[in-house]
């Protein structure tokens, strides 16, 4: 059992740093002092890619074109679009403002029918930053990271915004990680720092990927629950060697 925040830093060679995670059902930003999970430091948001697929069908619906296509729609293929298609804007207000700021994309459906996209490709994942796009109260994903990270001693802070790495399938947008560090940098102007973000082209399973190297570690296997102990105690059992 680990923390997915911890698995992905060991993903990127780190034990100490602040995890963003944003994945299919839940976005979150763990810190982690030297392989330790921060409980304060921890936080959630509502919005990850589940939301932003039926926002990004919500968004396709209230425009003039190809209905029938549009309500047709699988969640696979709605997914498969939200992927080829969206990107996190660098001057969400700009882009709105400016028509020619964007280009169209096309997708075309497994039947052959095709999908003009406009706005839509840097509106959907605006929740992330902007969750009151989608009604929610709390704070956008870089606001939980600079909560977060203000929860952490001093000593340690300047050496995790250092750092500060991405992973989970909706962080995989074009655009995500450069907003990412815009917006952080412009939280900690005045800070004396310039926040960089790791964000390694396989993070979308970075957590997996950390899961595996950790445990293959000697160090990590006072952590497992063996198939002898599961057998004899049943799955509920691990409530009670964690």
């Amino acid at each position: 059992m680990a923390n997915t925040g911890f698995l992905s830093l060991c993903a990127h060679g780190r034990v100490t740093g602040l995890a963003v995670e944003a994945g299919a059902a839940l976005s979150h930003v763990t810190s982690v002092c030297g392989g330790r999970t921060l409980r304060k430091g921890s936080r959630c948001l509502g919005v990850a890619g589940e939301q932003l697929s039926r926002h990004l069908h919500r968004l396709l619906l209230e425009s003039p074109r190809e209905p029938s296509v549009l309500q047709a729609l699988t969640k696979k293929e709605l997914t498969r679009l939200k992927e080829q298609c969206c990107y996190v804007s660098l001057d969400y207000k700009g882009d709105l403002q400016e028509r020619g700021s964007h280009r169209p994309a096309r997708f075309q459906t497994p039947d052959g029918q095709w999908i003009t996209l406009g706005k839509e490709r840097f509106c959907c994942p605006e929740p992330l930053f902007q969750p009151e796009l989608l009604h929610h109260s709390c704070p956008g994903l870089h606001q939980l990271a600079g909560q977060s990270l203000q929860t952490v001693p001093d000593h340690a802070r300047r050496h995790m915004l250092g750092n500060i790495v991405l992973s989970g399938g909706s962080s995989m947008f074009p655009g995500f990680p450069e907003r990412m560090c815009l917006e952080l940098n412009f939280l900690f102007r005045g800070a004396g720092v310039h926040i960089e973000v790791l964000a390694n082209p396989k993070r979308g399973t970075a957590a997996w990927a950390g899961g595996s190297m950790a445990a293959s570690l000697t160090s990590f296997q006072h952590t497992w629950m063996t198939k002898g102990e599961y057998q004899e105690h049943g799955a509920e059992y691990v409530h009670t060697k964690f």
